[in-house]
């Protein structure tokens, strides 16, 4: 049909709808993520998904809603509930036997290092090492340790060499320590699991549920576990810690953020933020751990640089409430960038031994700088939980699409 022979009202309706494509398009429009995100109907909230002044303001509107004790456990139990609910998880699996299989243990300065893998669901298997100190008896704090989207072949996931430095001195502190792969990274990426997956989000969390499972079958006391990431690991370690009171310590660092809300999909890919009747975010989730200890660890070069002033004093007020402002710290660091590099681990050292009971002399020297200097950094390869005398099970899942829920 002929444009002009449209009645006037569709000519204006088109008119108006290409104005609207114009400004969503044009790449230096200020209104262009309002548009996209505020015109669509999705429940998703996902990377900057509000500016800092919405993030903000949010928060000082939330903060006049609950004023009391109650109320906060009120508005925290919702928080929980809608995670739960928009991960798929409202009604969890059920829990098979975790059935681990393990590597040969390597020892070393003070600690030693063992490969472990093990089922969170049938066939469905979880890739890790576990780092424990030497000459330790009894019960002992575990700390599960996450990472986050470090994809570069030389710096990789839970294999940089930062990381094997606080697992290894985290253990030499007197923890069992767990490293475990996020959904689609480490040795499975290999056999054919991805980590961009609609339901990434669902499988990690439950996974990170599962560990927990794992370090008490191993015997840590169940008072004392800890967990702490960075990053996407910063984001599972607030999301596992909101929903498993098992969780007594809680250390995301550079992550909690007003109004970044994680840019991938297993952090934002499923709709635990918001429904249409509901909207939360993480502070707000970071706060479900009150009142057990919390570090914020921020810097000054990401999305946490507004700890110290936005963050960080809504959590005191929320622990306020709760009677236990002293519980919750942040130490932020204005001149550092993203990562958990060495003056993060510095922060974050003191604050577990503080909580699980660990002999902090055994990660800083009488001198103030960190005891990692004989840390052995392995190889990736070394690292892997399957090999020819632990071969990849028969039973094994090798695709996202292959899991069985039930």
């Amino acid at each position: 049909m002929n444009l002009w022979t449209i009645s006037k009202q569709k000519v204006y309706f088109l008119a108006g709808f290409s104005v609207i494509l114009m400004l969503i398009s044009f790449p230096g429009n200020s209104q262009k993520s309002n548009i996209q995100k505020k015109s669509s109907e999705s429940m998703l909230c996902v990377g900057d998904y509000w500016t800092e002044a919405e993030g903000k303001a949010f928060l000082e509107k939330e903060r006049l809603t609950y004023t009391t004790a109650e109320a906060w456990k009120k508005r925290a139990n919702e928080i929980r509930l809608q995670i739960l609910k928009g991960a798929g998880l409202e009604k969890f699996p059920n829990k098979c036997p975790l059935n681990p299989i393990f590597g040969e243990k390597r020892i070393y300065d003070g600690y030693q290092v063992q490969n472990v893998a093990f089922e969170s669901l049938p066939g469905v298997y979880v890739t890790g090492s576990l780092y424990t100190p030497l000459n330790v008896k009894g019960k002992i704090p575990g700390i599960l340790n996450t990472h986050g989207h470090w994809s570069d072949p030389k710096d990789y996931g839970r294999y940089r060499s930062d990381a094997q430095k606080r697992f290894a001195v985290m253990a030499r502190m007197g923890a069992m320590v767990f490293a475990y792969d996020m959904v689609g990274y480490g040795q499975l990426a290999e056999y054919g699991w991805i980590h961009k997956h609609p339901q990434a989000l669902k499988m990690q969390l439950w996974n990170s549920i599962r560990s927990v499972d794992f370090l008490l079958s191993m015997g840590v006391d169940p008072k004392r576990i800890a967990i702490t990431g960075a990053s996407g690991g910063g984001t599972q370690t607030f999301l596992l810690t909101a929903v498993d009171d098992r969780i007594a310590v809680s250390v995301p660092v550079v992550m909690v953020s007003a109004h970044f809300f994680g840019g991938c999909i297993c952090e934002s890919g499923m709709p635990i933020h918001k429904r249409a009747d509901f909207q939360t975010n993480n502070v707000e989730i970071a706060a479900c751990a009150a009142p057990r200890p919390l570090l914020l660890v921020s810097d000054g070069d990401d999305w946490t640089k507004n700890n110290p002033e936005v963050e960080y004093p809504h959590l005191k007020y929320i622990y306020g409430l709760l009677g236990k402002p002293e519980l919750v710290a942040n130490v932020h660091l204005p001149n550092d960038k993203h990562g958990y590099d060495y003056n993060k681990r510095e922060a974050v050292y003191p604050f577990l031994a503080k909580y699980l009971g660990l002999d902090v002399t055994k990660a800083i020297n009488s001198d103030g700088t960190l005891n990692e200097s004989t840390i052995v950094i392995e190889d990736q390869k070394a690292l892997y939980s399957f090999n020819k005398k632990h071969p990849f099970p028969a039973n094994g899942v090798k695709r996202n699409d292959d899991v069985v829920w039930k």
